[in-house]
């Protein structure tokens, strides 16, 4: 860049979970003007979809929602829903950013009063719940959406339903007429907050979460015991609406993995001592196994674990199983050697969890060249110019990003202000 160009002082934020709002609203606060960009309908990742989170065991609205207000009560930040950086050109101060957005087919003057809702006829899967239940094709993302705004599915573009729901809409927020469109900003820095996605549990072949309907990953299960998750918090058999009697938690589904994820993802451990809490505090009768290869419980939670390992209905067993066969009846059969007493295990189970690791976004959507150095593992590798936030740099639990997107913020403002 040359010296007569001029420097901006704006700041983008590239994903809208817990580490990108937290940027942004700092970032805001300090005094500069922020776009955040979030690729699905509404801002806060993958802290929105869970039950509680560490290390107070809050439900998603307490750190949510303060923060939501935070970016409402902002004359300094523009939010970008539906949204994703295409193009990245430039440097610290001079950057070029094209972002392409998908339409939602409705517009900012939505209500949020339902009645699309109420005439659509068909369904579509709600990936708010990872697939586990569907929603009709005009929908809300979920109960605490920001922005609180429906969202009409592309199927139904050109039909009669779809026609049926901009009729229906009093205030004239449908409009089937949007399309991609893509725009350029002129930015002084970027913090990408991309966050993770589970691993693929299909890529786990000997553990058959294809083809056993009781084997799930341990973020459905956070979903399972939402209130407003596709079985309104109730622990249950997917295969058949029963109450589980004998759980079984997999530590390490495909982490430690050099097949998988070769690194540690950190906080899974901790997140199906949580899961094993839920059973017990729901189930009175239920047991848990856990098979575990190490238990990490980092940042003074030891004493949630040993809470758990003083409940005699919750077992351990040191031991990574090779593999879940299927029963006579369906059900899973979790196989494989105990580590410490050598014993060959085939044991029954009406309900598996397995424990998936974190996998960087920026990874799974194939590492875009014009994004950030990254490591061996696909996270951002925050040397240089490249400013990560939150597990987009990492395996992190919330509090951990939160402390992470602080730090990122800063750094974006010292990148601006320089």
């Amino acid at each position: 860049m040359s010296e007569t160009t001029s420097r901006s002082r704006t700041i983008m934020v590239v994903g809208g979970g817990i580490a990108g709002i937290t940027a942004a609203v700092e970032a805001a606060e300090a005094g500069h003007d922020v776009v955040l960009i979030e690729k699905s309908p509404s801002l806060g990742g993958r802290v929105a979809q869970m039950n509680r989170y560490f290390p107070k065991l809050c439900h998603p609205t307490c750190g949510l929602e303060i923060n939501f207000q935070r970016i409402k009560k902002s004359k300094r930040i523009s939010v970008f829903t539906f949204s994703e950086v295409s193009a990245v050109k430039g440097g610290p101060g001079g950057y070029t950013v094209t972002v392409k957005t998908s339409p939602r087919h409705v517009k900012a003057n939505c209500t949020a009063c339902g009645d699309c809702a109420k005439v659509a006829t068909s369904d579509v899967s709600n990936a708010f719940n990872y697939g586990m239940d569907s929603v009709k094709s005009a929908y809300l993302p979920h109960v605490m959406a920001f922005p609180m705004r429906y969202v009409v599915d592309p199927s139904v573009v050109g039909t009669p339903e779809g026609e049926a729901i901009k009729a229906a809409c009093p205030v004239g927020a449908v409009d089937l007429e949007q399309k991609d469109e893509s725009f350029d900003l002129e930015v002084g820095a970027v913090v990408w907050a991309t966050g993770w996605r589970p691993y693929p549990a299909a890529n786990l072949t000997a553990y058959r979460w294809t083809d056993i309907a009781d084997v799930i990953t341990n973020v459905e299960m956070e979903r399972l015991a939402s209130v407003d998750g596709p079985t309104k918090g109730k622990i249950v058999r997917p295969s058949n609406g029963e109450a589980p009697k004998r759980v079984a938690l997999i530590q390490c589904a495909g982490s430690r993995d050099l097949n998988h994820l070769a690194y540690c993802s950190r906080i899974c451990c901790l997140a199906s001592m949580k899961h094993a809490a839920y059973v017990r505090e729901q189930l009175a009768d239920a047991t848990v196994d856990v098979y575990y290869i190490d238990l990490r419980a980092h940042d003074k939670l030891e004493s949630f674990l040993n809470r758990l390992k003083r409940d005699p209905q919750v077992n351990f067993v040191k031991s990574k199983p090779a593999r879940i066969e299927k029963s006579e009846a369906g059900g899973p059969v979790v196989c494989g050697e105990n580590t410490l007493t050598r014993e060959v295990y085939a044991e029954a189970y009406d309900l598996v969890v397995l424990a998936t690791g974190m996998q960087a976004s920026l990874a799974a959507e194939g590492q875009p060249s014009f994004a950030a150095d990254f490591d061996d593992y696909g996270f951002v590798f925050a040397e240089g110019d490249s400013i990560a936030a939150g597990v987009a740099s990492g395996p992190l639990d919330v509090s951990m990003s939160v402390q992470s997107a602080t730090a990122a913020a800063c750094r974006a403002i010292r990148a601006v202000t320089a």
